[in-house]
């Protein structure tokens, strides 16, 4: 179907998109429901708004009345409505309508059946309804019986409840299949949050079975889920960011599909209006997960798995910016990394801090001493003592450590060393043989453990935290014993609470930790 869209925010000229599909996914308030009723109208003749959510409530509504300009016979129909004809919600009325065409066609095909035995029953809205609720609810079964619908459990010994009974979720699965199905032909349909009390598990499936069943229609959703956003392949995606009531005009975009970006990424953020901080892990657990969003309490931060996935969004996004306009930047493990490999990442706004390893980051002087200071210690006296004891495990681990950054040096020349014009199996063996010689593993590894031991004879701390790879790190240096403190967790624990008090303590060891990021 061709839709004229609504009026777009600095556009003259009518947008029209031709599809049977259309989600527009905005934030609450961006103006969602505002551009459902603007098509609503567009289409009067031809359209409906669905919503699973409204149906299970007695709508505030008035019907429009006959003798508008007669007052008393206005309050004389309302008032006979009140008294005779109880008001009741759509889903009510659904059933009803489905009660009066079901016991319609059994009476038709009775007198029909009568000239010809072998007529075979007709297919109702409700048998149809009935295949995919029992789909979408495979231990449930639907039961008819004359005058009410009982659901039956394949599962459960339980008695039979009626259509009345059954659980919001329940109720809005079978009112959503049978609105479609009363549909006109080729109806719009606008369907506000059409994800509202369903589970996961179910939404995407209910939908697809609905378009399928109504294939003639063109269906509108207007939502905030994600992952229904993205369930709609075949859709084209509208993002909505504001809406101006006065002007009648909405701030929209089309979504394309990206290949450089992750869909389900970049819909995401679309819906926030803070800049974008991307980050290691997955783990809503880890430590990346819980400490950076206190660090940077004004972005919004999304892990992404693996460095490598960080840098590919992150670069992606920022090449979008003219499209969503929004900033962003990323943060990755220093993982042995060169300078040069730091400054090239910087440059691309993504940010690698002067610790090896994002636990090393709870090491630093003034995160250490802003705990002890907490914990009523001699700040002075616990980082002297954890000092040392990390000096220690360096030098215990030194030779393992030289060979962990020697391996990283030399994978690296080699990434760089082999040249891609190469095109004979020749001239392969002969380039190869040649980096043999130009690689000089034995100058690399004496460089690498002569820094490494100057580090640990001038006890340079910070230098050690840059470069010791050791996750046990922070409980062999006696830190949590020093101040008292049982364990790991619990060291972290309270360095997160004094982050969220947002006093003074919180302000030293956020920008501790800025500085050694670079940002």
């Amino acid at each position: 179907m061709e839709l004229i869209l609504p009026t777009k925010l600095n556009t003259t000229e009518p947008i029209v998109l031709d599809t049977n599909v259309l989600v527009v996914i905005g934030a609450n308030g961006a103006g969602k429901s505002s551009f459902g009723r603007d098509l609503l109208e567009r289409y009067a003749d031809n359209s409906k708004r669905i919503s699973g959510m409204h149906s299970l409530f007695i709508s505030s509504k008035e019907d429009n009345v006959a003798h508008e300009g007669n007052e008393l016979a206005r309050l004389q129909s309302m008032i006979t409505e009140r008294i005779f004809m109880p008001r009741v919600s759509e889903y009510e009325k659904l059933i009803l309508s489905l009660q009066s065409e079901e016991f319609e066609a059994a009476v038709n095909y009775k007198e029909a059946s009568k000239e010809n035995p072998e007529l075979l029953p007709p297919v109702t809205k409700i048998d149809r309804i009935q295949t995919i609720w029992e789909k979408i609810f495979p231990n449930n079964r639907l039961v008819r019986k004359s005058g009410f619908i009982e659901l039956a459990s394949t599962n459960r010994n339980g008695s039979p409840y009626n259509a009345g009974q059954m659980s919001d979720g329940e109720k809005i699965v079978f009112y959503l299949i049978g609105a479609v199905l009363y549909a006109h032909p080729n109806e719009l349909l606008v369907i506000e949050e059409p994800e509202i009390l369903l589970h996961n598990s179910i939404k995407n499936l209910l939908w697809d079975e609905i378009e399928n069943m109504r294939s003639d229609c063109t269906y509108v959703y207007l939502t905030h889920d994600i992952d229904f956003t993205i369930s709609r392949p075949e859709g084209k995606r509208i993002w909505v960011r504001d809406y101006d009531a006065d002007a009648r005009t909405w701030d929209y975009q089309l979504i394309e599909n990206n290949d450089s970006l992750p869909e389900e990424v970049y819909i995401d953020i679309l819906g926030s209006r803070k800049p974008i901080l991307f980050i290691e892990g997955t783990d809503s657990n880890s430590i990346d997960n819980r400490l950076y969003p206190l660090i940077f309490p004004d972005y919004m931060v999304k892990p992404m798995g693996g460095c490598q996935k960080v840098i590919e969004t992150t670069k992606a996004f920022s090449q979008l910016q003219d499209f969503h306009t929004l900033e962003s930047m990323g943060i990755v493990d220093r993982d042995r990394r060169t300078r040069g490999e730091i400054d090239y990442l910087r440059e691309q706004h993504i940010f690698v801090p002067e610790v090896a390893e994002v636990e090393n980051l709870l090491m630093l002087e003034p995160v250490i001493k802003t705990v002890a200071r907490r914990l009523m210690k001699d700040p002075e006296q616990v980082f002297s003592q954890v000092k040392e004891n990390v000096i220690k495990l360096f030098e215990k681990d030194l030779e393992s450590q030289v060979i962990l950054h020697a391996k990283h040096r030399v994978r690296k020349k080699l990434e760089t060393a082999v040249d891609r014009k190469i095109t004979t199996v020749e001239q392969l063996t002969e380039h190869i043989e040649s980096i043999r010689f130009n690689v000089h593993v034995d100058e690399i590894y004496a460089g690498i453990k002569e820094k490494f031991i100057r580090y640990a004879e001038t006890g340079n701390y910070s230098s050690i935290l840059r470069v010791y790879n050791q996750k046990g790190m922070l409980p062999q240096s006696r830190l949590c014993n020093i101040c008292g403190i049982s364990n790991k967790e619990s060291y972290l624990n309270l360095i997160l609470s004094i982050l969220k008090e947002n006093k003074e303590d919180a302000e030293v060891i956020r920008t501790a930790i800025k500085e050694s990021l670079g940002t």
